[in-house]
């Protein structure tokens, strides 16, 4: 599920390129580790016993390991001390993370020593091990990720790092549905855990430099650089400073094997980017006194409906876009069943759903809902239009049309005409390939969450806009600094050192504000950005995946630039680019392709869920395939640690949306995100 995971993201884990540190991302661990390494761990694996010295934190806490390296304790969880071993439990009791000092004579000898003292009983078997540069005063970085079955629902990683001669290893043995929800604390323990003593580099005070030439020439180089090892065919950029464009143009192709470039003026897909103009729009009926953020979103739209009657109460107009209402990400239901739905489907859908948090407690990323909240704009502003075309018409007059942005549009027939960016990602086996766009199409009925198409020249003028609180080019005040500003204020925190307001991310990691938010679709990964206090902002556009690691890596290039920087982007885009690569070909040696016939065999020709739709099975010579209806796949096949039987979709774009073939005698396939489980039974 690690294209799922990484689709659609809010900028949260590393794994998807954001910018959580990689101490975070799910990483491999080393057979001197695992005694008997080959043997699967039984999914009912007894979890690790901390002891009778628990400790309840109230709130966020200031702790230090055995070794006084420190880190941040989330709130609500529990700590204890066991020897070198500092475990911290979140409320649910079933995960971990430990924080390990040890002796050892190198990281290998470091993790194993950890797993001793944490877990001795652990037999998840290698996947792959990497190497990561130096950075926050740790060096000999290394990432271990282990081979879990699905059906344990598992992520298990560990990270060492060596200062002042002691080694620190992290190990992540988390369940997915844990992990996710609260992705936000993990992040907070890892967004300080730094060497006794040490200081995180910050720009706070210092004054930016002029981006000349050689600077821009600089982030060039990046790009390029990047492109060359990723296989992403194509990059747009753009960058402000000081009220003024001082670059916008384009590294690479439209697609590969042609020759058209992309430049300022190529169409990609935003994706979640689109989310900040979304909010735009409802300032604006803000500002013209239609609604306020405080306004009940059933006020606005009566047939607003969640799951769950308590948290519907109690959703204003600035909680739709907030990430913080207890509503977990759930996006197989228009990933998987959009054709003919309009947006009171995904309306309707959206009813459906449950919070999986309390109201305000935990940073959660729901695009369902960011669609609610653009479709109820919309039918404020044009009440009597179908719900989809008043968002459209009111973006149009309210954000695009006073902007100047000519080339930004819902409509994916125009967009995809003239020069527009075509969408690709690595096929099974690592090489560049035409992405399957027809996923892409999905996004439709919840456009207001993802679903824009722009260039850079256009969300320039919308970055300009912003950096000018309110004001247009000609001086005239677009919009109000209060509704606009108000976007960017805190609803819930994300970490330490980053906030989610509305549709907009404000971190800080750096000492410096910086403004941003990403977005991520098959085969289209982009960001913009802008330091407030700076007059600084950019966007990047991409082509391919992986460019969720160039857009996020960019960000941390850029502060280099402007402040005269350690120089640590360049490192960490060839370490993780690296990584990338070496984890999908661990996956696919794991993997049979074609699928193996003796389990293929097995298969039943038509499957169903209630939720999602028909899977219907077919043979295209030694090939198995999967059609969605909307679109298809052939898969792979994989036998598990824990001996069951999965498979993976296989097209470039979506490698890795695994079903698991049911116990019992009735056929069934296991379908699952982080947090929900969808089954299909034979039709």
């Amino acid at each position: 599920m690690r294209a799922l995971t990484c689709l659609f993201a809010a900028s949260l884990l590393a794994a998807c390129g954001s910018s959580e540190p990689a101490a975070v991302t799910p990483a491999p661990m080393p057979a001197p580790v695992v005694s008997s390494a080959a043997a699967p761990l039984a999914a009912s694996a007894a979890p690790v016993t901390p002891g009778p010295t628990l400790e309840r934190l109230a709130a966020d806490t200031p702790k230090t390991t055995v070794a006084g390296n420190t880190f941040i304790a989330p709130a609500g969880w529990g700590i204890t001390v066991r020897e070198p071993a500092t475990i911290l439990e979140p409320p649910e009791g079933d995960s971990h993370i430990a924080i390990v000092d040890v002796q050892a004579s190198d990281a290998d000898a470091a993790v194993a020593a950890a797993w001793k003292a944490y877990r001795p009983d652990a037999r998840w078997p290698l996947k792959v091990a990497n190497d990561m540069p130096d950075k926050d005063g740790w060096s000999k970085r290394r990432t271990y990720v282990y081979q879990t079955s699905p059906n344990e629902r598992r992520d298990v990683f560990a990270n060492t790092m060596l200062a002042g001669g002691t080694w620190t290893v992290v190990i992540y043995d988390m369940t997915q549905p844990v992990g996710e929800k609260r992705g936000g604390q993990v992040r907070t323990i890892f967004d300080r855990l730094l060497p006794k003593g040490r200081k995180r580099e910050s720009f706070a005070g210092k004054s930016a430099n002029k981006l000349e030439q050689a600077r821009i020439a600089a982030l060039g180089a990046f790009v390029e650089a990047a492109q060359k090892q990723l296989g992403v065919p194509g990059v747009s950029v753009g960058l402000i400073q000081d009220g003024r464009v001082v670059f916008a143009g384009g590294f690479g192709v439209r697609e590969l094997g042609k020759k058209a470039p992309v430049d300022a003026d190529t169409r990609y897909i935003i994706a979640s980017n689109t989310k900040a103009l979304t909010t735009l729009m409802l300032a604006k009926l803000v500002d013209e006194k239609k609604l306020t953020w405080e306004t009940p979103a059933t006020n606005a739209l009566p047939s607003f409906k969640l799951g769950d009657a308590d948290t519907t109460s109690r959703v204003q107009v600035k909680h739709l876009i907030c990430a913080c209402t207890g509503m977990p990400r759930q996006d197989l239901e228009w990933l998987l069943q959009f054709k003919g739905i309009k947006p009171e489907g995904a309306m309707a859908v959206l009813g459906t759903m449950q919070p999986t948090s309390q109201f305000g407690e935990l940073f959660q990323y729901s695009n369902p809902l960011a669609a609610a909240a653009g479709f109820i704009g919309g039918h404020v502003a044009y009440p009597k239009l179908e719900l989809g075309a008043a968002y459209d018409r009111a973006m149009q007059a309210l954000v695009f049309d006073p902007l100047g942005m000519k080339a930004t549009t819902f409509d994916f027939a125009r967009a995809q005409q003239g020069n527009s960016a075509v969408a690709h990602a690595p096929d099974v086996d690592g090489k560049p390939a035409l992405a399957i766009n027809a996923i892409n199409y999905s996004i439709i009925p919840v456009r207001p969450a993802g679903g824009g198409w722009s260039t850079v020249n256009d969300m320039l003028k919308y970055v300009m806009m912003e950096l000018a609180e309110g004001k247009l080019p000609s001086g005239a005040q677009y919009i109000s600094r209060d509704a606009l500003l108000a976007r960017r204020a805190p609803q819930i925190a994300i970490g330490n050192d980053a906030t989610y307001g509305m549709g907009l991310t404000v971190d800080r990691t750096y000492g410096v504000p910086v403004v941003h938010h990403g977005g991520d679709m098959i085969g289209y990964h982009s960001d913009m950005l802008w330091l407030p206090e700076h007059g600084v902002g950019a966007v990047i556009l991409t082509n391919g995946d992986p460019g969720w690691l160039i857009r996020t890596v960019f960000r941390r290039k850029l502060l280099e630039v402007l402040f005269d920087g350690e120089p640590e982007a360049d490192a960490q885009m060839a370490a993780q680019g690296k990584r990338f690569f070496d984890e999908l070909a661990a996956e696919r040696k794991l993997l049979t392709v074609p699928a193996d016939t003796a389990h293929a065999g097995k298969l039943a020709p038509r499957y169903a869920n209630a939720a999602l739709g028909e899977v219907a099975v077919t043979r295209a010579g030694a090939a198995t395939v999967f059609d969605f209806g909307e679109w298809k796949s052939e898969v792979g096949s994989r036998k598990n640690p824990d001996g069951s039987i999965s498979f993976l979709t296989i097209v470039p774009g979506l490698v890795g949306l695994e079903f698991v073939v049911g116990a019992g005698t009735k056929r069934t396939l296991v379908l699952r995100d982080a947090q929900h489980e969808y089954v299909f039974e034979e039709r």
